[in-house]
């Protein structure tokens, strides 16, 4: 049962996070430290030192050896559900803006629209923030079982998830969608020269695929974010299968890094916030369904997976709960870097994480009457 007590340990783990918040937006808005170029800067520290580094930390934490393979294989099916659901708005959305223009040749920007918003929905619907607040709010719930599935979906978000969503911003990136015309370093010269000509959109519809695919391939390999996590989990596997201890002078060097993490993205997102007219730039509609597909398409993707892979009891309400819990940083770190939607999710996460809280005991409440 949850206590005050235990309250008082989810607010002491929250608050840090509105902290370096408000820091970052004050040296803009108010002292004026940071120009738009150097707060750019930041986010690329955050994304391709910070967050890998924390990755990393985080699973060679870990023990492989110890998971609950059900309850992963529940959380892959839901999230395999969103992107299904996604994928077929997406094409039902394009085949109406293609009619609605008149021809397929005009209809890339409709698809366009569409592929982003599948991008930003999958992120909204189900990559959440298992740590600062799932780790000290389901041990209070359920005890410290709960604790370390968390963690273990939580790796696995780290490991499999984050690298799919860098590999669709940068399909996206190289199908031009982060300025409504191609990525030319990832065709040939002719193709380059009908880009030049302003003929994009029939050019998408006939460009071929192994340049782009190659392309891709080669920026999400060089992208650490891909393989901090995998390096973190191959060294875990290592020191717990033969009971090694990680050398002093690594574990530091890992941790000055990764300590700076979470707060340096908060830090990046004031920064954002300020450079912004409004705080809710997004808007009242785009925030609406931001905390619509967090606290309910996720819950109800994963309760549906759960159920269908034999989850009962407690484990069950666990893995309802933990999927309402408030929106990744990491996914703002990501659509901030790749210039898509970083206002509704900065948005999500600023507001969903202050909601989170008494959303999340209601869903502990009312979970405890079924079954």
């Amino acid at each position: 049962m949850i206590g005050w007590g235990d309250v008082y340990k989810v607010v002491a783990a929250m608050t840090p996070l509105y902290f370096a918040l408000g820091l970052g937006y004050g040296s803009v808005r108010w002292w004026k430290l940071f120009t738009p170029d150097q707060c750019d800067a930041v986010n690329r520290l955050v994304a391709y030192f910070a967050v890998p580094f924390f990755a990393f930390d985080f699973a060679a934490r870990m023990d492989p050896y110890a998971l609950n393979y059900r309850v992963l294989a529940a959380d892959a099916l839901s999230k395999l559900a969103v992107m299904l659901v996604l994928a077929a708005w997406a094409a039902v959305t394009t085949r109406c803006c293609s009619r609605r223009r008149g021809s397929d040749k005009h209809g890339g920007s409709g698809g366009e629209l569409a592929s982003s918003w599948c991008i930003t929905g999958f992120s909204l619907a189900t990559l959440n923030n298992t740590l600062v607040v799932g780790v000290p709010l389901l041990d209070a719930m359920y005890g410290g079982w709960a604790r370390d599935l968390v963690v273990q979906i939580s790796m696995v978000q780290i490991i499999v998830y984050f690298p799919l969503l860098l590999l669709a911003f940068e399909a996206r990136r190289a199908c031009g969608g982060d300025a409504g015309k191609l990525d030319t370093a990832a065709l040939p010269a002719s193709e380059d020269n009908d880009v030049e000509d302003g003929s994009v959109e029939g050019r998408r519809q006939r460009q071929p695929v192994w340049p782009l695919v190659r392309a891709v391939g080669l920026k999400v390999a060089r992208n650490p974010n891909v393989y901090a996590g995998v390096l973190g989990v191959a060294w875990s596997c290592v020191t717990n299968r033969w009971h090694i201890q990680t050398p002093s002078i690594i574990e530091g060097s890992v941790l000055i890094m990764s300590r700076t993490g979470v707060g340096l993205a908060m830090f990046s997102m004031g920064l954002f916030m300020a450079l912004q007219e409004k705080i809710i730039d997004c808007g009242a509609g785009m925030t609406v369904l931001g905390m619509a597909l967090r606290f309910v398409a996720g819950p109800a993707a994963t309760a549906a997976g759960a159920v269908a892979l034999g989850l009962r009891g407690d484990v069950l309400r666990l893995a309802i709960i933990q999927a309402a819990l408030p929106q990744s940083i990491t996914t703002w770190v990501f659509a901030k870097e790749y210039g898509l939607h970083a206002d509704v999710l900065s948005t999500a996460i600023i507001f969903g994480t202050l909601a989170s809280l008494p959303v999340l005991i209601v869903y502990y409440i009312v979970l405890g009457f079924v079954g």
